[in-house]
């Protein structure tokens, strides 16, 4: 895509990467790709704001040469470390030498053991103020572990544009359109910032809720972050997300729930089908994942934002399915706790996967009152039961929001 205007004298130079499988090398982008949003503000003096993955220094240059001459750059401003944001950046400073690179205290140490840069760098203050001239004026505010401890955003004063880094940003490489007003497929787009979200920056809700409250006193017309879309029609709408997000760390999640299932020989599975009957017929949405072949980024969005969660897993060699087990250590890795849980599954010779759910359950401080084996493949009788099992369990969820 070409440089895009956001407002007059600053301009969108990002990058789509469509080719990398695995965000952070953990997270499955190879659908939906992402972004690596880039800006350059043009005044009197000229700085670029982020950058992008080593790989796409070529593109990431020839973005930036419609607009400026990369060599004539005065600034290169670091929100953010993280090699996404700056593994161009060698390669710019080689371009670029003379221009001053501005980042947090704390991100001086990481662009020495990086990059190896310890020249030409200085550290700002936070709400520190630059002028561009021409028209811009920028100011720093520091917002550690949203999600790194050196981040931070910058604000273009006159512009009224933010550059809010990670927070607020999303996956899903951009289809011809950057801004919200222009996206014809919004739903898609706030998802991925819900998936982002909880992949990378839910252990960090405090910090983003003070984040957001710092912010508060500043004039924001355009909130245009380090992935996804650029919010200029409403802005206000992808922060109040954010605040909803951050919020189920300590307040009470939607309602609804989410079933997650393995199975050996599909015996489990024939019980998954009564008992999703059963939650549905009591009125609650549920969302079933096959843990075997569901990548973790996938689920957890549903795992963070509802507040049931139903486990249907067999014994295997005296324990929990390995594969279930795999996907609820995620769910513990990334804190999500206070949830209404149970448990069903089939076994052979011997239990024993309850013994492992009750283990993980409390560790997560979930809730849970029914915890059902069952010997071999489930009857009529037991399917019946199974449907009586998710209503039940769709009650107790209920009444949890009452």
């Amino acid at each position: 895509m070409p440089a895009i205007e956001v407002k007059p004298g600053v301009f969108w130079i990002g990058v789509n990467d469509r080719t990398t499988d695995l965000f952070e090398g953990i997270w499955p982008i190879s659908r939906e790709g992402v972004s690596y949003n880039a800006y350059v503000i043009n005044g009197e003096k000229k700085a670029l704001i982020d950058l992008a993955k080593d790989f796409k220094a070529d593109e990431l240059l020839s973005q930036i040469a419609q607009i400026a001459d990369p060599a004539h750059l005065d600034y290169i401003i670091i929100n953010h470390m993280e090699p996404d944001h700056t593994g161009v950046l060698r390669t710019l400073r080689r371009v670029a030498p003379q221009a001053e690179i501005l980042a947090a205290k704390k991100a001086l140490d990481m662009l020495a053991h990086y990059y190896h840069i310890t020249e030409g760098v200085r550290a700002v203050a936070d709400r520190e103020i630059l002028s561009l001239g021409g028209g811009h004026t920028l100011q720093f505010h520091m917002t550690p572990f949203v999600h790194w401890p050196e981040t931070m955003m910058t604000y273009d004063v006159e512009s009224r544009i933010l550059f809010s880094c990670d927070a607020f940003g999303g996956y899903g490489s951009l289809q011809g359109a950057i801004f919200d007003d222009q996206c014809n497929r919004p739903d898609f787009y706030e998802q991925e910032a819900l998936r982002y979200y909880v992949n990378i920056v839910s252990l960090f809700p405090k910090p983003v809720l003070r984040a957001i409250d710092k912010l508060q006193g500043l004039d924001i017309d355009i909130i245009a972050p380090s992935h996804g879309l650029i919010w200029r029609e409403r802005p206000e709408h992808i922060v109040n997300l954010y605040a909803k997000w951050a919020s189920y760390a300590e307040e009470p999640a939607d309602p609804g729930v989410t079933l997650l299932y393995g199975t050996m020989y599909g015996l489990t599975e024939l019980m998954v089908e009564a008992v999703a009957e059963g939650v549905a017929s009591a009125g609650l949405p549920v969302e079933i994942f096959d843990v075997r072949h569901t990548h973790a980024s996938y689920v957890l969005p549903y795992l963070y934002t509802r507040r049931g969660v139903l486990v249907g897993a067999p014994t295997y060699e005296g324990g929990l399915f390995p594969p279930m087990m795999d996907m609820l250590h995620m769910a513990e890795h990334k804190r999500i706790q206070n949830r209404r849980a149970a448990y069903f599954g089939s076994y052979g010779w011997s239990g024993g996967a309850r013994r492992d759910f009750t283990a993980i359950a409390e560790a997560l401080k979930w809730t849970f009152d029914d915890v059902w084996e069952f010997k071999g493949a489930p009857s009529p009788q037991l399917l019946r039961e199974g449907v009586s099992f998710g209503r039940r369990f769709a009650g107790a969820v209920l009444a949890d929001r009452a």
